[in-house]
């Protein structure tokens, strides 16, 4: 086998190339390689930040309605033990 020499220039260019070559098919495949990929990706960023404020608000609530109950509980425990 005949041995090839690349300098170090042109190997960075040759991998430069492979991976613009790779990223571009990898977006392609998921279908973010046409003219709305900025809309898609914007949208879909939305819709994460989105899910993140409904889990927040989520919690928040639950902690709210467990805080809630808990605090019921005890007055209700406090006022039976004062009519007895």
């Amino acid at each position: 086998m005949s041995e090839v020499k690349l300098s170090h220039e042109e190997l960075e260019a040759m991998l430069d190339r492979a991976a613009r070559r790779g990223a571009k098919e990898a977006l392609r495949s998921i279908g973010l390689l046409d003219d709305d990929a900025h809309r898609d990706i914007a949208e879909m960023r939305s819709l994460l930040e989105a899910w993140r404020d409904t889990r927040k608000s989520i919690w928040t609530t639950t902690t709210r309605i467990v805080t809630a109950a808990v605090l019921t509980f005890i007055a209700g425990a406090v006022w039976m033990s004062l009519n007895k």
